[in-house]
C-alpha cells in the first residue's frame, strides 16, 4: 500500500474509531468530523501503546493489521481516553 493509500486508510479508521468512541462515551461532545477523525487516529496510537504494555504488537500491529478486532478494540479504548482528556482540557472554554 502506498503512502496515499495509507493516509486514506488512517482517515477512514480514525473516523470509525472516533465515531464509536463518541457513541460509547456519554454526554455531548462538541466536535466536528475533523476533530473526530483526529481523535480516532490519536486514539489508535494510544491504544497501540496500551497494547504494547500488555505484550501486544503495539503501533506496528496497528500499521500492519489495522482492521483486526483486537486493534479496533484497543483503538476505541485509546480514543475514549483521549476524548476524556480532551473534554477535561476544553471544559472551561466557551
Amino acid at each position: 500500500m502506498g503512502l496515499i493509500g495509507l493516509i486514506i486508510s488512517w482517515i477512514i479508521i480514525g473516523a470509525i474509531i472516533g465515531l464509536i468512541a463518541r457513541a460509547i462515551l456519554p454526554g455531548k461532545q462538541a466536535m466536528g468530523i475533523g476533530m473526530t477523525i483526529i481523535l480516532g487516529v490519536i486514539g489508535a496510537i494510544v491504544g497501540g501503546f496500551i497494547g504494547s504494555l500488555f505484550g501486544g504488537d503495539g503501533i506496528s500491529g496497528i500499521m500492519n493489521n489495522p482492521w483486526s478486532v483486537g486493534t479496533i478494540l484497543l483503538s476505541v479504548v485509546g480514543a475514549i481516553i483521549v476524548m476524556v482528556i480532551y473534554g477535561l482540557v476544553t471544559k472551561n472554554r466557551a
